[in-house]
């Protein structure tokens, strides 16, 4: 069994899963629906919806097995976010990355596999939609569409999740969204031991920017304020707009003493 190398944008697409807020979440109906059409359309096992965590394959939706998560390594799926185009194997036990996986070994014995990436925030792999079966089998240009097209609808539901957790008008992160990756965050620094500094900023005076030249001036005012914090600190740190003219920062591997005081 070959374990899949990590996307180069690892990380980002890391904060990016956590931002869209549905990773160890239950199953939603939403979902559901794609996972059951899949499975009668193609007359497989298996479909699901897979989410590709640090070092969990999450089942946000699956039919035919009852289970919620793997193992990353073990996972066909965290080969298919690597992979350049939709991944399929008609017979399993043919591919020495996955002959030997224990699904193909043990029930369910799978023998055929193919699975779709699904991207949020246009580039990033977050997870798979994919259908499994017991049975070598193939598909054709058509099947192949018609699964492209049902990644593309969830893709949609993951564009509609993201705006629960962005902040409309500067494009940040907002409470909601920067709670799931700075929860993220500060697992990763927990396990690394290492520490993180939290900066919390509230504007001063920024009432009489929207009382003296309106509240578009005032819209304009902020959405410069978030460009520029998103150039000031690094690609790593998580930068929110909790609201109004509240704004924050978690920069992971710093202390007090790293930051700069004015």
């Amino acid at each position: 069994m070959k374990i899949a190398a990590k996307p180069e944008n690892e990380e980002k697409r890391l904060e990016v899963l956590q931002a869209i807020g549905l990773l160890n979440s239950p199953p939603e109906e939403r979902f559901d629906r794609f996972t059951r059409f899949a499975q009668r359309l193609f007359d497989v096992s298996i479909a699901y919806v897979s989410l590709i965590g640090e070092d969990i394959q999450w089942f946000k939706s699956i039919q035919g097995v009852d289970i919620e998560q793997t193992p990353r390594e073990l996972s066909f799926c965290s080969h298919t976010i690597v992979a350049d185009d939709i991944l399929v194997v008609e017979d399993l036990t043919q591919d020495a990355r996955f002959r030997d996986n224990p699904i193909v070994v043990h029930p369910p014995h799978a023998r055929f596999y193919a699975g779709v990436k699904l991207r949020a925030q246009e580039e990033y792999s977050v997870g798979t939609l994919c259908i499994l079966d017991t049975k070598v089998r193939s598909l054709t240009g058509d099947d192949l569409e018609i699964l492209q097209d049902l990644a593309h609808m969830i893709e949609q539901e993951f564009r509609s999740q993201s705006m629960a957790t962005t902040d409309e008008l500067t494009g940040l992160s907002n409470r909601r969204g920067f709670r799931g990756i700075a929860e993220h965050s500060l697992a990763l620094c927990r396990r690394m031991k290492k520490t993180a500094t939290l900066m919390f900023f509230d504007l001063d005076g920024f009432k009489l920017v929207n009382d003296s030249y309106g509240h578009a001036e005032g819209d304009k005012v902020l959405r410069d304020i978030g460009r520029m914090m998103l150039s000031e600190f690094r690609n790593s740190d998580v930068v929110a707009r909790l609201g109004g003219d509240e704004f924050c920062v978690l920069l992971t591997g710093t202390n007090a003493e790293h930051i700069e005081k004015p």
